[in-house]
């Protein structure tokens, strides 16, 4: 019996393909080829990546093409392309100019990796994920986006920051879509077990400090993608979102059953039919395994039906565009 290592297929070779390429070498969890259609960019970036093999101690394949024909049998396919977020753009500004390439990017998948799971990073998130399902027809556990791991992780950080303490001990989630209306759940935010509001409690001695020092936290969340999109001028966030994505991409190749927020299809969970929305979910060999429902109290109710009408409002536009 031959036994062979898992192919990853990243769509898309700018800075997130690079940074997720160079991830998955280093963990060596497969194979990785990188596509884009611009000619001998990927193929540069791998040799450079697969050039470090030997001081990064790696021993996998890292190769870049043009051609879809050269994802064929990739068990994983990560999605990038598309444009990214310029300043003063909203993610829902791409919507047209993305979704044109989403079509021809699912299509290609459909045919050279009709096996594969699929992970969306493109934006806007939510509705690339959609489009994506509906191009590929695959089934909904196969199709996902990569969003709340990012978005959870910013809460954790700036929690870990504000405290002054390791963000390994920090467990933060936020649900919702991915966007200014996405929701960070205070009441779930702790340390070690501890909540994460009674120790800003604790340090600046009093209730209303301690929301007022979340809530900034929260907003910052929130915006936290538009943040770096002002400080770099020139493009988004990069490695974030890599890490983010390869952290799911890895859950579904050993199958760890993680926890993960991720956009994920709803079949009646939360009260949403027939959506892709930020939920926490198992992760594992068969994808998206199973929603995990949160009890959410009235605040937090009213801030997530306020997200999911967000996503419905941008599935709204796809439609009377004609691009779903």
């Amino acid at each position: 019996m031959e036994f062979k290592r898992p192919k990853i297929a990243l769509i898309g070779g700018g800075q997130i393909g690079g940074v997720m390429a160079q991830i998955i070498a280093k963990r060596e969890l497969g194979d990785v080829v990188m596509l884009d259609i611009v000619e001998n960019l990927p193929q540069g970036k791998t040799l450079d990546i697969s050039e470090a093999s030997k001081t990064d101690h790696f021993d996998v394949s890292v190769t870049g093409t043009n051609d879809y024909k050269d994802i064929e049998g990739a068990g994983v396919v990560i999605v990038t392309s598309g444009v990214p977020r310029k300043p003063g753009m909203s993610r829902d500004d791409l919507l047209g100019i993305n979704s044109g390439i989403i079509k021809t990017v699912g299509e290609n998948i459909k045919k050279h990796a009709p096996d594969a799971y699929v992970i969306i990073i493109s934006n806007p998130l939510d509705a690339m994920v959609t489009l994506m399902r509906q191009v590929t027809g695959f089934p909904a556990n196969r199709v996902l986006g990569q969003a709340g791991v990012l978005d959870s992780s910013r809460f954790a950080s700036f929690i870990a920051w504000e405290l002054g303490i390791s963000v390994k001990d920090v467990s933060a989630l936020v649900l919702g879509g991915h966007g200014d209306t996405m929701v960070p759940l205070i009441r779930y935010a702790n340390v070690a077990g501890i909540p994460a509001l009674e120790l800003f409690e604790r340090k600046y001695g009093s209730k209303e400090k301690a929301k007022e020092v979340m809530d900034k936290i929260v907003e910052r969340t929130a915006k936290a993608g538009g943040e770096v999109v002002a400080l770099l001028k020139t493009g988004s966030a990069f490695y974030s979102p890599a890490a983010s994505a390869i952290e799911m991409a890895e859950a579904i190749i050993k199958d760890q059953k993680r926890v993960l927020a991720v956009c994920a299809y709803l079949d009646g969970e939360y009260g949403v039919n027939g959506y892709y929305v930020g939920v926490p979910a198992v992760l594992g060999g068969k994808g998206v395994e199973k929603i995990i429902e949160l009890t959410l109290n009235d605040e937090e109710q009213a801030l997530f039906d306020n997200s999911v009408n967000a996503v419905k409002t941008l599935i709204e536009d796809m439609k009377k565009l004609n691009l779903l």
